[in-house]
């Protein structure tokens, strides 16, 4: 878990991901050589902060996003919401402006409804605050912020290593509204004719999908995919003998949202692990379901 604990501390809110983006760009030029296939590797101003690895001829592509939750210092001490962070009092946040590091603590007043922090000095307005990691390991649990959607980056890089003939999209923006997928998506069609997507990304613990039990093989959220795409999911799982659970939710969303809403045919599936305290400094995910997730992209990604 060393690769995802780097991952977790990374400073990279929605917006600001260009410190992730070099992450990962030294990491698959240092690690790339121990893959099955060598990828090419596109990254320029035409894709932003985004990344995108081919391996061989892809039938399939995956799109993890690199981007995280966290507050924008207004002006004073007021805090504006990047997505949807929770905003208990007490919560340490770290960042840097003009003047240096900075560790200050997030207060939320309820009757107001105004977001604040606490700190001896007043931070320059846009600085961009985020949760400050606390990455704790047990034999059977990660707990961390950012989990979502780290782990989902994380297991995208493992399956980088085996993977013969696909594509990997690490996004920005997922956690503030999106808008990188779009580009990404008419790129990937117009250059490989590749319309079959897997998005990897973290869901929640509810009381019909529990920890330890297996990835999370999404049947609908606040959008509905194409009904056979997601049976072909489910069948190829069933006779991998990977562990899975099967989700059914009325609200959430993730870089589908630009898939389903593009002037392409996408197909696409959201399939991740479950975890707990979301949008928390104390997300929580089994190690199992980790596995399994790795697992399934790696069947996945072979058999589509």
């Amino acid at each position: 878990m060393k690769l995802l604990k780097q991952l977790c501390q990374i400073h990279a809110p929605s917006g600001n991901e260009k410190n992730m983006t070099d992450f990962l760009l030294n990491y698959i030029e240092t690690h790339k050589v121990q893959w099955k296939v060598q990828p090419v590797i596109v990254n320029n101003e035409d894709f932003q902060d985004c990344i995108l690895l081919v391996f061989g001829e892809p039938r399939a592509a995956v799109f993890a996003h690199m981007d995280s939750i966290g507050f924008t210092v207004r002006y004073g001490k007021q805090l504006v919401p990047i997505g949807g962070p929770a905003t208990k009092t007490g919560y340490t946040l770290t960042g840097a402006d003009s003047q240096g590091e900075i560790t200050c603590t997030l207060k939320y007043d309820e009757e107001e409804g105004e977001l604040s922090y606490d700190y001896h000095r007043e931070i320059d307005r846009g600085t961009e605050l985020v949760f400050a990691c606390d990455f704790r390991e047990t034999d059977e649990t990660v707990q961390s912020c950012y989990i979502d959607n780290r782990l989902g980056v994380w297991a995208a890089l493992r399956l980088a290593e085996t993977l013969e003939n696909g594509i990997i999209a690490f996004s920005c923006w997922e956690e503030h509204g999106g808008g990188s997928v779009a580009y990404l998506a008419k790129y990937i069609y117009e250059h490989y004719h590749v319309r079959q997507a897997l998005i990897a990304d973290i869901t929640w613990v509810t009381e019909g999908v529990q920890p330890g039990k297996g990835v999370v093989i999404s049947m609908r959220d606040s959008l509905i995919p194409r009904r056979s795409y997601v049976q072909k999911i489910i069948n190829i799982a069933k006779e991998s003998g990977v562990p899975y659970q099967l989700e059914v939710e009325g609200a959430g969303g993730s870089d589908a949202k630009e898939l389903q809403k593009a002037a392409y045919p996408w197909d696409w599936c959201f399939v991740g692990a479950p975890e707990d305290n979301v949008h928390t400094p104390d997300e929580i995910v089994n190690k199992k379901d980790i596995d399994s997730m790795v697992k399934l992209y790696q069947v996945l990604m072979e058999k589509l």
